[in-house]
Order: C-alpha cells, then structure tokens, then sequence
C-alpha cells in the first residue's frame, strides 16, 4: 500500500513563493505519473499539474501555468511543486496523488492521495 505525505504549505502574502513536497513510501514503483490537485472553501477539487514518472512529461492548469512548476526526484520518490507569485485565489487545500495505470493526468481517478496541505495567500 503505498502511502504519501505533504509538506510545505503555509501562510505567504500575495506574490510571494512557496514549495510544496510529496514524499511516496510503501508500494510506490511503476508509477505513472504523480499529480497534484488543490480544493478552495466552497469549490470542488482541481487540476493543478502532473508529471509523469517515466520521462518527466509535465501538465498544468491554465491557472497556474507560467508560474508552478512541477519536479520530481526519481530516487527519493520525492514530487515538488513551486509556487511563484502565488494570488489569492491559489488558496486551498493541496493533495498530492499517484496514478499508477496509464490515463489521463488531468482526472482524478489516482490512486492514492496525500492528506493535503493548507495553502494560503493573503492579499
């Protein structure tokens, strides 16, 4: 069973950065791609970027686009999320998320989720 922990949420103002991480543990190998998703108050959870474990292929919302950016460390099972000028719309909770069959990396079909992490940004 593979398990996942975040860290690196926190309080930042408008404009400022952060770097969330995504430790994999437990039954982690033949991953197809890591991803990560966010929930605001009120909101259904969405799409933020995802990477694919075997050639490093990136995907991101429109939203974050030019201002995330996605990595990860194959031999610390580690995924990274960068988060430059961050809004205050960018507030929510962050999961991180494993798929481990092929499909596609913007749906939230995963299988297995981190706890989340708080993020959030004031103006």
């Amino acid at each position: 069973q593979g398990q996942l922990v975040e860290s690196g949420g926190g309080l930042v103002q408008a404009g400022g950065s952060l770097r969330l991480s995504c430790a994999a543990s437990g039954r982690t190998f033949g991953n197809y791609a890591m991803g990560w998703f966010r929930q605001a108050p009120g909101k259904e959870r969405e799409f933020v970027a995802a990477v694919r474990w075997s050639g490093g292929t990136t995907y991101y919302a429109d939203s974050v686009q030019d201002r995330f950016t996605i990595s990860k460390d194959n031999a610390k099972n580690t995924m990274y999320l960068q988060m430059n000028n961050l809004k205050p719309e960018d507030t929510a909770v962050y999961y991180c998320a494993v798929r481990v069959r092929p499909g596609s990396v913007r749906l939230q079909d995963y299988d297995y989720w981190g706890q989340g992490t708080q993020v959030t940004v004031s103006s």
